[in-house]
């Protein structure tokens, strides 16, 4: 199982240090790291990505004036030739472990519980009604009972999380306002303009989908329920 908690910040760190400056990632960032992690794209090969685009840009900008890179999406292709290079030396293969709860640093029992217990509290704390509101209370509900009685391996945990959250993004979804998702689809639509032409079809609507999720769950002030949001604290 990937590192929950170095997966982001590291590509985070890596994008800013080959950038040389701090850069803050933005939403559709965020997203697009999101949508490796769930391809289950392995570290390495992101990091190598990011080399080899910067690599190909610092080439090029000695010929040619070009713009600074402002986001990973220049990265995407970059990216997605390093996983299949991986692939065909047999490189990155995972074997997944099935850990019960508590026994991997970091995913502790009393600590998963803990968050499950602070997704609870803010899915009780938002302002919701209708569909959205009855879906959030189920949601709640069902995580209490998980800390309570969590599954006997973090994969299971996990998969239990992902469709949690799934049901109540398409609750969330379904009760927005025209107007609201139309303002986030064009946003989404105005960020990922300089990068279209970088990314493949299916790429581009799994970001819009992370993009999308992001920002009405933000919207609400709804927690991410998986493992990866836990406090490392």
């Amino acid at each position: 199982m990937e590192n929950y908690f170095n997966y982001f910040t590291e590509i985070e760190e890596h994008f800013q240090q080959r950038r040389g400056s701090i850069l803050l990632l933005s939403t559709l960032d965020w997203a697009l790291i999101e949508t490796w992690r769930e391809a289950g794209i392995p570290l390495e090969a992101v990091v190598r990505g990011i080399d080899d685009a910067f690599d190909k840009y610092e080439a090029r900008k000695s010929r040619a004036r070009m713009r600074q890179i402002n986001g990973l999406a220049w990265c995407t292709q970059a990216v997605m030739e390093a996983v299949e290079a991986m692939k065909e030396a047999s490189v990155g293969a995972q074997t997944a472990a099935a850990a019960g709860p508590g026994s991997a640093p970091g995913f502790e029992q009393e600590r998963i519980a803990a968050h499950l217990e602070q997704c609870t509290t803010q899915l009780g704390q938002a302002s919701l009604s209708g569909l959205a509101g009855e879906v959030a209370g189920q949601t709640a509900a069902r995580l209490r009972e998980l800390a309570l009685n969590p599954p006997q391996n973090l994969e299971e945990l996990e998969r239990n999380l992902t469709v949690l959250e799934e049901k109540l993004f398409n609750a969330l979804t379904a009760t927005a306002s025209e107007a609201d998702l139309l303002a986030l689809h064009e946003e989404s639509a105005r960020e990922l303009a300089p990068y279209r032409n970088r990314m493949k079809t299916e790429q581009i609507r799994q970001v819009e989908q992370q993009f999308l999720r992001k920002r009405l769950l933000e919207k609400y002030r709804l927690p991410r329920l998986s493992l990866f949001y836990m406090s490392q604290q």
